[in-house]
């Protein structure tokens, strides 16, 4: 390697030093932090300060003008789902289909579900209730059920748009969104599935369920069952469930009919149609629409519009940090540093599906975050793997899924899940929430593993 690829290569460190020290250890947020570690990359690297500035306004610009109007739209819906109801209606819905004993199961399908345009967060915080409820109920351990809902709900939030995380690694990876959508779905659903497992094992060894008045965690001596839960929350007004349903089956299959229509090479007039309607932008503004008529008919103007502004609020940052993310990757691909990295790669033969989970991995332990965990590899990763043989679904789903492992102290969801179900002493916390997103994280890499032989 020559002195320039050298200097490439020591840019490049000390940004994600400085990156992860400003992240870790000082007050800088990550937004200023990623332009910092972009203009670092740039200038050690060997580009002129007016190409760093050029390459990441257009870095910035280019990721945000492909993502930034779903993803106003998604949080928009999502905050609809929340203060109508539907979320209520869709988790009640298939707590009674699945029925009595599979109560984890049900929990983790609810999640999966209410995760896909809901902040995973929000999902959980808004449906812990659901499980507090159906623990008192059936007697089922709320530990089994907690981790259950929480699992499916942060797999889906981890690896499916409109989650603005994997939004934005889609975008910064240049990957179709129905296909991000699709193959984020089928990754789900092993994942989610081990993770149920776990949470059942679990709920044996911490066996622990809430007070009648709400206030402590006890074993009742009387089990009630789940039939009596139900019969008393269907008398609760909530929208119908095909009007829950609606927001998130709408656009979905728009954006598959889009999708399939692409691949399959198919003109005309008509394709022309479904592709317009199709699009991600169309698609989930269709779904807003779907939402407002359909869940805020009874509600007044002006709320309605206070409700989607305070989704709108909560995207702000989001837009910015991925928005940083990319103009972090647009500078690493005009330093070339991606090309002398690729060489590295291909030369230890590790295969390059694996770069990205990777760094994704040591993201997310270093500083919680797992949507900056994402984007930040994505970011690092592209001009990488621009030139190298690798399927760029996987790829982006390896960024993404990379992000889940081993969730602890400095993750919000770890003290939003352990804190909801009364679990205080650090050794169950982890066993809580720390231990399943590993296990999620491990299944990730074999599945990932197992798609890249095979595609």
């Amino acid at each position: 390697m020559d002195v320039s690829g050298t200097q490439m290569i020591i840019g490049l460190v000390i940004a994600i030093i400085v990156l992860i020290f400003l992240v870790v250890k000082t007050k800088v947020h990550v937004f200023l932090a990623l332009i910092i570690a972009a203009s670092i990359t740039g200038l050690v690297g060997g580009m002129t300060p007016p190409a760093v500035v050029d390459a990441i306004t257009q870095g910035f610009g280019s990721t945000l003008g492909s993502i930034a109007i779903v993803i106003g739209f998604g949080v928009m819906m999502g905050r609809i789902l929340e203060v109508s109801g539907a979320a209520e209606r869709l988790a009640y819905t298939i707590v009674k289909v699945l029925g009595k004993r599979k109560e984890e199961w049900a929990m983790a399908l609810t999640g999966y579900i209410v995760a896909i345009p809901i902040f995973v967060d929000s999902a959980y915080i808004i449906l812990s209730p659901l499980a507090k409820a159906l623990s008192k109920k059936s007697g089922k351990s709320i530990v089994a059920l907690a981790v259950a809902l929480a699992g499916g709900a942060v797999v889906i939030h981890s690896a499916v748009p409109p989650t603005p995380g994997p939004l934005g690694v889609a975008g910064i990876l240049d990957v179709d969104i129905g296909l991000m959508i699709l193959s984020g779905m089928l990754f789900a659903i092993p994942i989610v599935f081990v993770m149920v497992l776990y949470a059942k094992w679990l709920g044996k060894r911490i066996y622990q369920l809430p007070s009648e008045d709400g206030l402590g965690w006890v074993r009742p001596e009387k089990e009630i069952t789940v039939e009596d839960w139900m019969e008393e929350k269907e008398s609760k007004d909530l929208p119908s469930l095909w009007r829950s349903a609606a927001p998130i089956v709408v656009p979905l299959i728009l954006i598959f009919m889009n999708t399939t229509t692409v691949a399959l090479e198919k003109t005309g007039t008509v394709v022309d149609y479904i592709q317009f309607f199709g699009s991600p932008i169309i698609a989930v503004g269709i779904a807003v629409l779907v939402a407002i008529y359909g869940l805020f008919g009874h509600i007044q103007r002006s709320e309605a519009l206070d409700r989607m502004e305070e989704g709108i609020q909560q995207a702000g940052i989001v837009l910015l940090v991925t928005g940083a993310g990319g103009a972090l990757g647009f500078v690493l691909r005009e330093t070339g540093v991606g090309e002398y990295i690729a060489e590295m790669v291909v030369n230890t033969g590790i295969p390059a599906i694996l770069l990205p989970f990777v760094i994704a991995s040591l993201v997310r332990v270093i500083q919680g975050s797992g949507t900056v965990a994402m984007i930040t590899s994505a970011s690092i990763s592209a001009p990488i793997l621009a030139g190298l043989d690798v399927n760029m679904v996987l790829a982006a789903q390896a960024a993404a899924l990379g992000s889940m492992l081993f969730s602890y102290f400095n993750d919000s969801l770890f003290w939003v899940v352990n804190r909801t179900i009364g679990i205080k002493q650090a050794k169950e916390q982890i066993l809580v929430w720390s231990v399943p997103t590993t296990i999620a994280w491990v299944t990730s890499l074999i599945l990932l593993l197992i798609a890249n032989a095979i595609f």
